[in-house]
């Protein structure tokens, strides 16, 4: 799979490539900071099929927690591009920057436990109070 993509504004674009490792939807509070209160649509891509064809992305590690992700965002719109957890050889790309978001379709549910009344979970979805057992 190819997935392109981009920031709202257009100064930062990507491409990525390779097979989904996961395509979910993300109710932990900390995504809902991040996407405005809804849960985060996501498909985690393999780093080493994802690059940046434009601009640079801006990072940000919060420093008071354990183990804490990198957020990339374009540094012009604030558009949140990635997220990279570390030590993990992944791209988690956030679905409202691919060009064509109709690629993708959840298949599941994680941390459903900070999740809020007003998240919508598409029925049958398999759920996960956390992240699912390998």
């Amino acid at each position: 799979m190819k997935l392109e993509g981009g920031c709202y504004c257009g100064q930062v674009r990507y491409t990525a490539e390779g097979e989904p490792m996961m395509k979910a939807q993300c109710h932990c509070r900390e995504c809902q900071y991040i996407s405005g209160g809804g849960p985060n649509m996501f498909m985690a891509m393999p780093t080493s099929g994802f690059r940046y064809t434009k601009g640079e992305p801006k990072q940000f590690t919060r420093s008071d927690l354990p183990r804490a992700v990198t957020r990339e965002f374009c540094p012009t719109c604030g558009t949140h591009l990635v997220t990279r957890p570390p030590g993990l050889p992944v791209a988690v790309v956030k679905v409202g920057t691919f060009d064509d978001p109709s690629l993708f379709e959840p298949k599941m549910a994680i941390y459903t436990i900070d999740k809020q009344a007003f998240h919508q979970i598409p029925e049958g979805m398999p759920t996960f109070e956390r992240l699912p057992r390998r």
